[in-house]
């Protein structure tokens, strides 16, 4: 095999609660993670030596500081490979956008690497090399309705949430993780999600239970940076989403909503130079 081509898919945050800052300066997390049907385009080709990374979006670094190009040098140094590999990337996910787009190629190289060259690592032994790249990178080789603990990287299946009608709002700003985490008061929290709630609510199927029970502590920071996003959410709710939340570190906003109906008329009411509106459903046929 000298060539292949993989879908790199976006995930959403059903919850996100974090539970304490740790010695290594990380975070304790407990939060559910959900793979979405809107996906990058990533094609990995075998050349004579060397890292090359072309992309369509003019803000990924093509060079060292790209998150695919680390997971292939990782994977050639780990199994002494002398040919080289060039990545194409064709973004899809927004950039920046706390839908996890960046792991999700890191994870796509990860795995392409894995078949292009017959190495035949067991996704556990996979999943490890993925960690030492990102904390989502594991979760993004495994994919699914997941419940993410430790850092993101202790995962455990939750029954698979299929075909739910999810609208993505992107505003044009971006949102620094490392901000998001270094302004968190987790002292001042007083409103937590009740994620055994969700995961009841997700093995029971009930939309509306998991809708409106979603939280993401982070909203405390980012919100209160970028008012934008308070006002995305109310918007959505307003447009009929059953709930609605912010996704990661931000800023991105999503809705669930009843039906691909309901979800193709908010879109209309959505719309706005401000921001950019996606429409794409849950998904659990994986990550690549």
């Amino acid at each position: 095999m000298d060539k292949i081509q993989l879908k790199a898919r976006a995930k959403v945050n059903l919850s996100l609660d974090v539970l304490r800052k740790r010695e290594d300066g990380y975070h304790d997390l407990k939060m559910i993670m959900q793979t979405l049907e809107l996906h990058d385009s990533v094609c990995l080709e075998k050349i004579s030596n060397g890292i090359e990374v072309d992309c369509n979006s003019r803000f990924i670094p093509e060079g060292e500081g790209n998150i695919a190009y680390k997971a292939a040098k990782l994977i050639m140094d780990e199994f002494s490979i002398k040919n080289g590999i060039k990545i194409t990337i064709e973004k899809k996910i927004p950039v920046a956008a706390g839908l996890a787009g960046g792991s999700s190629n890191a994870a796509a190289v990860l795995n392409g690497m894995n078949n292009i060259f017959e190495l035949g690592i067991q996704q556990d032994k996979l999943m490890a090399l993925g960690k030492k790249i990102g904390a989502d990178v594991p979760y993004c080789i495994r994919g699914g309705t997941m419940l993410a603990e430790g850092i993101g990287d202790i995962l455990t299946d939750l029954e698979p949430l299929n075909g739910i009608n999810i609208i993505l709002v992107k505003p044009k700003i971006g949102v620094s993780t490392a901000y998001v985490y270094k302004n968190l008061n987790l002292e001042s929290i007083y409103e937590r999600p009740d994620t055994e709630l969700i995961m009841e609510a997700i093995k029971a199927k009930n939309l509306e239970v998991i809708a409106h029970n979603m939280k993401n502590v982070l909203e405390t920071v980012t919100k209160k940076k970028f008012s934008i996003i308070g006002e995305i959410k109310s918007k959505m709710i307003n447009s009929g989403a059953l709930g609605s939340m912010m996704s990661g570190s931000g800023p991105t906003v999503f809705g669930i909503f009843k039906d691909k109906f309901s979800a193709e008329n908010a879109m209309n009411f959505l719309k706005s130079d401000r921001w950019d509106c996606f429409l794409t459903q849950t998904i659990n046929e994986g990550m690549f």
